[in-house]
């Protein structure tokens, strides 16, 4: 059987499986469509949980960051872990007792303002629409080379299948249908990196083969890993970070984001009790750690595979790696896997001195005693993982695993995207402000329609991203950290934060963090009308667009404090409301205020 019948096999059975419960477990009522019905157990909701936040920036795009940034990016890692300590500990448990089915009803009801929904509403679909740029980007990505596809057409096959089972199914179909996509996702990411382990260290465990001794070489393969790289004219993959302010403030960025992203606060709302909320993101935890501590490891080796296959001399014990390095292989001698990832266009080579060969090293290092012109090989970082099991020669069904898991990691997190965007448009915006008449009905065919025209913009943002797909997903985290964050944070803990310093607070730290992400990366990320070049010189205080979101919500607390202060208290049962939020233990079932 041919790789791209298995892998048809693979992809087409998770199809199946995806699209045979949203059928099972088609939305009936409003409250199917938007929170199951209320009765997911916390298990299966932490396992859903899990497959709504990995996305195709954890699957896909992070081991890619990892592989290329080495210790630097591993504030993805700190960032989006620690995130759910904080939403466990500080959020879950006191939204779910509140009882609403979304934040904007959340922050609507608490700042007792339609205005305050209003600015809520614009604060999710901004954040949400950012985040889905880049579960598209990676759907492209894994669909493009798996269906040996161009990267338009998996975009918009990956759209399809969500539309399907999205539309139709709401969050009770996207709950089961998440359940199902985190078995895939995390076997499939699991099993190449066990077995890439095994044949660069001898050790069965990623994360321990990762600091144990490479086998070829005898040394330690992150030392091994550091020599290669070194060679190469890049620094140290180990290195420290010099601006240790941007990356404190990148990983806090993350932190609160991860806490303010409402497409996963709305699974707190699918459990039947105030104390499942937060086993719900104890369980997630758990089950988004067995990806996480694999993530490095698999980064490294990758890096490493990559590195060895173009310079062949370096694989094993080598007295001199820059000798080692002066003999690239030839082009045509690349290795299948290549010249497939070549067909995508995610892996380009070209031959600067005409020497028949393949020179990769860093256009920063001057190696023109040698005759190379310059680095020839350019490779998505997107593509290391979905490459990985090709790389190390891994049977075909491993390579087939790995592209459900990479499609089934894209897919769910932008189903609980899309959710979340057409349950603003539709219950918030709709329902609870234009037409509060509308039938339920209504409400559900609403629902259904801004779903699909989510899915629509979602799909041409995707076909033009404005970055790959971890750099969109921290954009997005940093504006909802900037602009719901402390907003919630301050409805559920300061009884006299009131409508006008939540208002104020949650525009305040939406625009700044957009008028800096925008001078950097172009208005509303349109390529070539940024203001100042994307670079580290030009940044305030060496602080990254990634890294705003930090400062946003700053901003933002800030801002709601000085306003509310200055301004009248809010309503005495508004205060109360407050105080009974505040009291999760014991409290049985969630309240409808």
């Amino acid at each position: 059987m041919s790789q791209f019948a298995i892998n048809l096999l693979f992809v087409g059975a998770s199809f199946a499986l995806y699209i045979g419960i949203a059928i099972w477990a088609r939305a009936g009522s409003t409250k199917d469509f938007y929170v199951a019905g209320g009765g997911v157990h916390p298990i299966t909701n932490g396992m859903a949980t899990a497959a709504d936040w990995m996305s195709a920036a954890s699957f896909i795009s992070m081991a890619g960051l990892l592989a290329s940034g080495g210790y630097a990016n591993s504030t993805f890692l700190m960032g989006w872990t620690g995130g759910y300590v904080i939403l466990a500990m500080l959020l879950a448990p006191y939204l779910r007792k509140f009882g609403k089915f979304t934040v904007p009803d959340f922050i609507g009801d608490r700042f007792y303002s339609n205005t305050a929904r209003l600015v809520a509403i614009v604060c999710l679909i901004v954040a949400s629409v950012t985040y889905v740029i880049g579960q598209m980007t990676g759907a492209g990505v894994a669909f493009s080379r798996f269906l040996e596809v161009s990267n338009t057409w998996g975009i918009w096959i990956a759209a399809f299948i969500v539309f399907l089972y999205a539309v139709f199914g709401g969050m009770k179909g996207i709950t089961y249908t998440q359940v199902a996509q985190y078995v895939v996702l995390i076997i499939a990411y699991t099993i190449p990196a066990v077995f890439i382990a095994m044949q660069l260290t001898g050790n069965p465990i990623p994360m321990f083969g990762m600091f144990s001794t490479h086998t070829e070489s005898g040394i330690p393969l992150l030392t091994k890993l550091d020599d290669v790289v070194n060679a190469l004219g890049f620094q140290d993959y180990t290195a420290d970070v010099d601006n240790k302010l941007n990356m404190v403030l990148f990983t806090l960025s993350l932190m609160v984001g991860t806490a303010g992203l409402p497409h996963v606060i709305i699974r707190f709302f699918t459990v039947p009790k105030v104390a499942d909320a937060r086993w719900s993101a104890g369980w997630a935890l758990v089950f988004i750690a067995l990806l996480y501590l694999t993530a490095p490891a698999v980064g490294s080796m990758a890096r490493l595979n990559l590195a060895t296959t173009v310079y062949p001399d370096m694989a094993g014990q080598v007295e001199n790696y820059e000798e080692a390095a002066l003999n690239p292989i030839l082009y045509e001698d690349r290795p299948d896997w290549f010249r497939t990832w070549e067909e995508t266009g995610l892996i380009t080579h070209n031959d600067l001195n005409n020497d028949g060969r393949i020179q990769m090293y860093n256009n920063a290092a001057d190696f023109s005693d040698r005759g190379w012109e310059g680095n020839e090989l350019e490779v998505n970082n997107d593509i290391l993982v979905l490459a990985n099991p090709e790389i190390a020669n891994l049977p075909g069904w491993v390579v087939g695993l790995i592209a459900a898991g990479g499609i089934a990691a894209a897919l769910s997190t932008a189903a609980g995207l899309l959710l979340a965007i057409s349950s603003a448009i539709s219950h918030d915006l709709i329902k609870t402000m234009i037409n509060p008449k509308i039938s339920e009905k209504g409400e559900m065919l609403a629902a259904r329609i801004s779903m699909g025209g989510a899915i629509l913009l979602a799909t041409y943002l995707g076909l033009n991203p404005p970055g790959f797909a971890a750099q969109t997903v921290a954009l997005a985290f940093g504006i909802a950290g900037a602009s719901l964050f402390p907003a919630l944070m301050m409805g559920i803990f300061s009884k006299r934060m009131n409508n006008k310093g939540a208002i104020a607070g949650m525009l305040a730290g939406l625009i700044c963090t957009l008028l800096y992400i925008f001078t950097y990366l172009g208005w509303f990320f349109v390529p070539g009308t940024n203001m100042l070049a994307n670079t580290p010189d030009n940044w305030i205080l060496g602080i990254s667009p990634l890294s705003f979101g930090a400062v946003g919500a700053l901003i933002n607390f800030a801002v709601a404090f000085v306003v509310s202060n200055a301004t009248d208290a809010p309503p005495q049962e508004i205060q109360d409301l407050v105080e009974s939020v505040r009291y999760p233990k014991g409290a049985g079932a969630a309240v409808d205020h």
